[in-house]
C-alpha cells in the first residue's frame, strides 16, 4: 500500500515539475531552465545520500558503475531534459507528453536487445498503442488565444500560443530515446546493489550533469543567456528543479518496497496529472481537445500493457486459450 502511494505521489510531482518548467519556458529559455533545475537536483540529492548513508558506499562502488552513472547523468539530465524542455516549449506538455512517454517502449526494446530480457506479444502491442496515442494527439487542432482574450491575464500569459508541432515532435522523440535508454544504463550499473545505492547513483548522475553545466558556464553566450533570467521565471524553474528531484526520490523509494509491476503502471498516472496541471496552470499555452484526451488515454493503456506482467493481464481478462497464448508469446534478445 505504501509503495503504491509513493508511486502515485511520484507521478503527481513529476507532472507538477513539467507544468512548472512549461510555465517558465513560455518567456524564459531552455538554457535558463537547465542552469537552475540541474544544480537544484544535486543540492536535493546530496543531503539524501548523506542521511541514508548511501554516500559512504561510494568507495565500494565499482569504477565502471560510477562511470556508467555519470553517463546516465549526461544522457538523462542534460540531453533528455534539454529535449524535454524544448518539446514543451515548442508544442506544450499536452502534445509532447504522450510522445515522451514512449520512453517506456524504448526501455523494453533495449532491455530485449541489450539485457536479453523477454518481451511478450502484449507488450509489443502496447508499444503500438502508445505510438498510436502519440500520433492522435498531434492531430488536435488549436485556435490561438487572441489579444482580447489574454488582456487580463498575467504577464507570462500574454503570449498567444501557436504550437510548433514538428519541432515539438522531434525533440519529444529525442527525449523519449534519452529517457528510455538511461534506465538500461542505470540497471547495468546498479544491479544487485540495493535501494540505498540507487540514491548514490542519482547523486553521481546529478553530479556529472552539474559538472557539465559548469563547463557550459565557461561560454560567454551561456552566461549572457542565464543572466537575462527574469525573477518570475526563476521561481518556476526552482519549483521544477525541487519537484523533479522529489519525484525521483519518491520513485526510488517506491521501487524499494513495492514490485515494479505495481510501481510502473501507477507512474503512468503522470499523464493524467500533467493534463490537470496544464489545465490549471497553463491553460492558455496548451492544446486541449478530444483527440488530446483520446491520445493520452491510449498512451496510458499502452504503457500499462508494457509495464504490467502480461500473465496477470491475460488471466484477469479471462481470454480464450488461443488468444491468451498469442498474447503471452515471448521473444528474447538472448
Amino acid at each position: 500500500m505504501l509503495g503504491a502511494l509513493l508511486a502515485v505521489l511520484s507521478a503527481a510531482t513529476f507532472a507538477f515539475n513539467n507544468a512548472a518548467a512549461r510555465r517558465g519556458v513560455i518567456t524564459g529559455t531552455v538554457i535558463q531552465a537547465m542552469a537552475i533545475t540541474v544544480p537544484i537536483g544535486l543540492v536535493c540529492f546530496l543531503p539524501a545520500a548523506l542521511l541514508t548513508g548511501a554516500a559512504a558506499r561510494l568507495p565500494a562502488l565499482p569504477a565502471m558503475s560510477v562511470v556508467a552513472m555519470a553517463g546516465v547523468g549526461l544522457l538523462h539530465f542534460i540531453a533528455g531534459r534539454y529535449c524535454n524542455y524544448r518539446a514543451n516549449q515548442a508544442a506544450g506538455a499536452n502534445l509532447a507528453a504522450p510522445v515522451i512517454q514512449l520512453q517506456v517502449f524504448v526501455s523494453v526494446v533495449l532491455a530485449v536487445i541489450i539485457l536479453h530480457e523477454p518481451c511478450t506479444m502484449l507488450q509489443m502491442l502496447g508499444g503500438l498503442v502508445m505510438l498510436a496515442g502519440a500520433l492522435i494527439t498531434q492531430q488536435q487542432s488549436h485556435k490561438p488565444v487572441g489579444p482580447a482574450t489574454i488582456a487580463d491575464q498575467p504577464a507570462a500569459s500574454k503570449h498567444a500560443f501557436l504550437p510548433r508541432r514538428t519541432v515539438g515532435y522531434v525533440f519529444a522523440s529525442l527525449a523519449a530515446l534519452a529517457y528510455g535508454t538511461s534506465p538500461i544504463m542505470a540497471r547495468g550499473a546498479l544491479e544487485h546493489t540495493g535501494p540505498a545505492t540507487g540514491v548514490l547513483g542519482g547523486l553521481i548522475a546529478y553530479g556529472s550533469a552539474t559538472a557539465a553545466m559548469a563547463v557550459g558556464a565557461l561560454s560567454p553566450a551561456f552566461r549572457t543567456n542565464v543572466a537575462a533570467l527574469e525573477r518570475e521565471n526563476l521561481r518556476w524553474f526552482l519549483y521544477s528543479g525541487v519537484f523533479v528531484a522529489l519525484a525521483q526520490g519518491l520513485f526510488y523509494s517506491a521501487l524499494a518496497i513495492a514490485p515494479i509491476m505495481v510501481v510502473a503502471p501507477l507512474m503512468q498516472l503522470s499523464l493524467i496529472f500533467r493534463f490537470g496541471f496544464a489545465k490549471t496552470m497553463n491553460r492558455h499555452h496548451e492544446v486541449f481537445g478530444p483527440l488530446v484526451t483520446v491520445g493520452t488515454v491510449l498512451a496510458i493503456a499502452g504503457a500499462c500493457a508494457i509495464s504490467i506482467d502480461s500473465g496477470l493481464i491475460v488471466d484477469a481478462l479471462a481470454l480464450p486459450g488461443p488468444v491468451a497464448d498469442f498474447l503471452r508469446w515471448r521473444i528474447s534478445g538472448g
